[in-house]
């Protein structure tokens, strides 16, 4: 398998609204980050469905690596 395309070393904030399904971009080719436009095509790599619980800001992992997929953890400050 090959890594994923780092799209950014920071997160990407992300006004999400309550009930309503995202598609977060696990390959990082996607020009709609943080989400996915099926880009991944012909990969390993899928996008990984997150259905917000409320609405508020969250910050999407923009490197990839993140292990909380698919918010941000931190992962991008040791890359």
């Amino acid at each position: 398998m090959t890594d994923a395309v780092v799209a950014q070393k920071s997160p990407y904030p992300v006004e999400v609204e309550e009930g309503k399904k995202y598609f977060w971009c696990a390959c990082g080719r996607s020009s709609r980050q943080p989400f996915c436009d099926g880009s991944h095509e012909g990969t390993d790599f899928t996008p990984m469905s997150y259905t917000a619980q409320d609405s508020r800001t969250l910050y999407f992992c923009g490197c990839k690596a993140t292990d909380g997929a698919p918010l941000c953890d931190g992962t991008h400050n040791s890359l």
